[in-house]
């Protein structure tokens, strides 16, 4: 399983709608973009890595209050064992309306050899 797989089925789960890089569709009032930033072998010794680290941002769109959204996705993210490295309020763009807000998460994989 990837990050990113786990992510869509959890923001299945709690009913937003998500893409991965660009919303393709007509934007619905809130949603949610991942980004992949890193994929990473940073847990191996002797050239043989036993772990993937992958990390992602998600990005929340919302036009009315992002809070409680953003509160139900820290707390489905925990309940599911993904790290969170950062959160943070990013802006309100004006000419969409959306407020945003980054969420970004990193999770190790025990890698098959």
């Amino acid at each position: 399983m990837s990050l990113l797989a786990e992510l869509n089925a959890l923001a299945e789960g709690i009913g937003i709608p998500v893409e991965t890089g660009v919303f393709t569709g007509t934007a619905p009032d809130e949603y949610l973009i991942l980004t992949p930033l890193a994929d990473s072998f940073t847990l191996h010794a002797d050239n043989r890595p036993q772990f993937d680290v992958q990390e992602v941002r998600i990005s929340l769109y919302a036009k009315g209050s992002y809070m409680e959204r953003k509160d139900q996705i820290v707390r489905a993210l925990l309940a599911v064992g993904i790290g969170i490295t950062d959160r943070r309020y990013v802006s309100r763009e004006d000419d969409t309306g959306y407020f945003h807000y980054a969420i970004d998460v990193a999770k190790s994989y025990e890698m098959e050899v």
